[in-house]
């Protein structure tokens, strides 16, 4: 598929996908619905050859999404050279039709954080991210999609809310949109805001593809994406919500560890299906 295929309608859609780790290989591997999976793009080395895992699901004609983690969009610093040659290079080699990354940075100083830390929402985080995915996409071979964060905090000198934030990054950027439901989620949760408004606030018309994934909360209510647990019903509900009003061409589980059992993971898989109204892969 090439990047101009890029589904966005859901007639052309590729349905529900599953996130390609090396620990489920295997189980992605066997599900025979699958048409569209995503990976790490900083775990594929473009100067060797793919994995078998990735081989043999590009060879069933599985898409093959390149998600990055480490760019660090709304770094202060330039995006090192390095890492776009690296991501256009995995790109290649997946035959992928686009890339994802973050709005969010990871290293400020030369320090590496090694998590995923939320911008101020202000004028010039808005100018710094879309500087730098306008240079990043024009030296990459397919589209960018972007996906806001969740985050547990917000400074203290914000100037807009997440949806006019994200609204002029994707706008003026002229990027995609990856909307990660237990995302929109988390964050409504724990700023006490109503995620469905929210949804009806974003440029859905540019979504490129959607995240679903588990959470669960601390013991001070705080609620964390963990990718560990369970996708709570809740989510589910917002998935619902947001295929009511525009279906997006994909939507992919996330799961980054505690694996359960492969008959928990494909009811999941079957749950994410119904709440969107997508045919089941399992």
């Amino acid at each position: 598929m090439s990047a101009t295929a890029w589904p966005v309608n859901p007639d052309s859609g590729l349905g529900v996908g599953l996130g390609w780790r090396p620990e489920i290989s295997g189980f992605v591997d066997e599900l025979p619905g699958l048409r569209f999976c995503e990976v790490i793009a900083e775990s594929v080395d473009p100067g060797r050859p793919l994995d078998d895992g990735l081989r043999r699901l590009r060879e069933r004609g599985v898409t093959v999404v390149a998600h990055g983690v480490r760019l660090s969009l709304g770094g202060a610093e330039p995006v090192e050279q390095h890492r776009v040659d690296r991501l256009a290079g995995v790109a290649e080699l997946l035959g992928a039709p686009l890339v994802s990354e973050h709005i969010a940075f990871v290293r400020a100083g030369g320090v590496e954080a090694g998590h995923l830390l939320p911008l101020p929402r202000t004028w010039a985080a808005v100018d710094t991210v879309v500087g730098n995915v306008r240079r990043v996409a024009a030296e990459l071979p397919v589209p960018v999609a972007l996906e806001p964060i969740a985050a547990v905090f917000d400074w203290p000198d914000d100037e807009l809310d997440e949806a006019d934030f994200v609204s002029e990054i994707v706008e003026r950027s002229g990027a995609l949109l990856l909307l990660d439901v237990a995302n929109v989620y988390a964050n409504a949760r724990n700023r006490g805001d109503d995620p469905v408004a929210l949804l009806d606030r974003l440029p859905l018309e540019r979504i490129a593809y959607v995240h679903v994934a588990g959470g669960a909360a601390d013991r001070d209510g705080i609620y964390h994406d963990t990718h560990t647990d369970p996708v709570p019903a809740e989510v589910l509900q917002l998935l619902a919500e947001l295929c009511a009003r525009r279906r997006p061409p994909a939507v992919l589980l996330e799961r980054d560890g505690h694996y359960p059992p492969g008959e928990v993971l494909r009811a999941e898989l079957d749950s994410i299906a119904a709440a969107a109204g997508l045919d089941r892969i399992t």
